[in-house]
C-alpha cells in the first residue's frame, strides 16, 4: 500500500486509464500538427509538464521536488521469493500482458486502421477510416503504455518525482525507437535492450568519454541497420525464405 491506501498493483491500471484519457484529449488538438511540428510539441510537453508538477498546488500528489518514496512490495500468498525476485516476476508478467495487448490490437480492426493511416492517410480516409478518432486513439494508447511503464518504474526504483522524467529520458526513448525499429512490436524490446545495456558497455570501454563511445555505437547501428534491429531481422528472414524457395 502507498500513503493513499492503494495497493501497488492497482496503481498500474489507474495510471494506464488516466494516461489513456489525457493522451486521447491531447491527441485532438495535436491533429493539426504533423511531422517536425508534432515532434517539437511532444518534446515541449515533456519539458514543461515536470516543472508544472513541482508547483506547490500539486505537491500533495507529486511530492514536489522531494518526490515520493515507495515501499518495496513483498511477495504475496506466502511465496518463497525475496522482494527483488517477486518484483522481477511481477514486472515480467505485466510486460508480457502489455505485449500481448499490443499484438492483438495491431491485428484487429483498430490496428488495421492505424496501419492504413500510417501508410497513406488520404487513402485511409477515402476508405472510410475516421483519421481524427484513430489518430487521437493512437495518442491515448501510447500514453497508456507510458503510464503503465512509469508506474512500474516507480515501484522498481521505490522513488518517483517530477524530475525523474526529464528531456534526456525522452531522447533515450527516441533512440530506442530508432535502434529497435519503427512500426514493430519486437523493436520496442530491442530498443529497450540497447538503451539499457549499451551505455554500460560504453562506460566500460571509456570512463572519460562514455557518451562519445555510445554515439559511435549509435552511428554504427544506424549505418548497418537503417531500418532498426527488427527491420534487419525481418529482411534477413525474407532473404533466407527466398533462397530456400529458389533452391
Amino acid at each position: 500500500m502507498d500513503k493513499y491506501g492503494v495497493p501497488y498493483w492497482a496503481t498500474l491500471p489507474i495510471a494506464g486509464a488516466v494516461c489513456l484519457l489525457f493522451g486521447f484529449l491531447f491527441g485532438l488538438p495535436a491533429l493539426r500538427l504533423e511531422g517536425l511540428y508534432l515532434a517539437l510539441a511532444t518534446f515541449a510537453l515533456g519539458v514543461s509538464l515536470p516543472q508544472l508538477l513541482k508547483y506547490k498546488h500539486f505537491e500533495h500528489w507529486t511530492g514536489g521536488v522531494q518526490g515520493i518514496v515507495i515501499p518495496k512490495p513483498e511477495a504475496p500468498f506466502g511465496l518463497p521469493l525475496k522482494p527483488d525476485q517477486w518484483l522481477y516476476f511481477f514486472t515480467l508478467a505485466v510486460t508480457l500482458v502489455m505485449f500481448a495487448l499490443a499484438w492483438n490490437l495491431l491485428r484487429g480492426r483498430v490496428g488495421r486502421a492505424i496501419v492504413a493511416i500510417r501508410d497513406n492517410h488520404v487513402a485511409a480516409e477515402a476508405m472510410g477510416v475516421n483519421n481524427a478518432i484513430y489518430k487521437s486513439l493512437t495518442f491515448g494508447v501510447s500514453a497508456m503504455y507510458t503510464g503503465v511503464a512509469g508506474g512500474l518504474s516507480a515501484i522498481a526504483v521505490q522513488f518517483v518525482a517530477p524530475d525523474s522524467f526529464d528531456i534526456f529520458l525522452s531522447i533515450k526513448f527516441l533512440i530506442g525507437i530508432v535502434i529497435g525499429g519503427l512500426a514493430s512490436i519486437s523493436g520496442a524490446l530491442f530498443g529497450a535492450l540497447f538503451i539499457q545495456f549499451v551505455p554500460n558497455v560504453a562506460d566500460e570501454i571509456s570512463k572519460a568519454a562514455p557518451w562519445a563511445i555510445f554515439g559511435l555505437f549509435l552511428l554504427a547501428f544506424v549505418y548497418v541497420m537503417p531500418m532498426g534491429i527488427s527491420g534487419a531481422i525481418q529482411m534477413g528472414l525474407a532473404r533466407l525464405a527466398r533462397k530456400r524457395q529458389n533452391t
